[in-house]
C-alpha cells in the first residue's frame, strides 16, 4: 500500500459515504440502488449491536472522501472447519481506477483472510467484467466452473413459509 491510499474500518459516521459508495457500484452493475428501507438496514446491520459485514474504506490523499470499499463477512467450510472469507463488494469509483486502490483493497482482504485462519476466500464476479476478472486470474484465483450459484429471493422464501 502506498501513502497515498489508506485502508480503513468504516465507522457509523461513514454511513453516508458507504452507501454513496454502494450507490455507485449498483450504477456500475446496471442495478438498482438501496431504497430508503435497505439503506436503514444497512446502517443497522452494519454498525449496530450485532454487525452483520464489514466494511472498509479506501481513502485516496487529497480525495473529499472515501473512493472506495471492501463489504465483507465470514461463512464456515465444513469440510475444512475453516471460515471462509466471502467478499461481497469491492469498488473504487471511477475516476480514482488505475492507482492501485483496488489491488490494495484485494490485498488486504487476502491478508484479513489468512490473519484469521480462513481456509478460503470467496466472491462472485460478474460474466461482463473481464478487466476484473484478468486481476483475480493474475492471482491465480479459480473460477468454479463445477459450482452453480442458486439465488432464493425474499418473495420466493416466502412463498414457501406456509409449505
Amino acid at each position: 500500500m502506498t501513502n497515498l491510499i489508506t485502508i480503513r474500518r468504516a465507522e457509523r459516521a461513514d454511513a453516508d459515504a458507504l452507501i454513496a459508495l454502494i450507490t455507485a457500484l449498483a450504477e456500475f452493475e446496471r442495478l438498482p440502488p438501496p431504497d430508503d428501507g435497505a439503506r436503514a438496514r444497512l446502517v443497522e446491520h452494519g454498525f449496530g449491536e450485532r454487525p452483520k459485514f464489514e466494511a472498509w474504506l479506501a481513502e485516496w490523499e487529497g480525495a473529499p472522501g472515501p473512493v472506495g470499499y471492501a463489504f465483507f463477512f465470514e461463512t464456515y467450510s465444513t469440510f475444512l472447519a475453516r471460515p471462509t472469507l466471502y467478499l461481497e463488494d469491492l469498488f473504487v469509483l471511477p475516476e480514482y481506477r488505475n492507482r492501485g486502490i483496488g489491488k490494495a483493497l484485494l490485498r488486504f482482504c487476502i491478508q484479513t483472510a489468512h490473519a484469521r485462519g480462513c481456509g478460503r476466500m470467496e466472491w462472485t464476479c460478474l460474466d461482463w467484467n473481464t478487466t476484473a476478472q484478468q486481476v483475480y486470474d493474475g492471482l491465480g484465483a479459480k473460477q468454479m466452473s463445477e459450482w452453480y450459484l442458486y439465488r432464493l429471493t425474499r418473495d420466493a422464501m416466502e412463498a414457501h413459509l406456509d409449505d
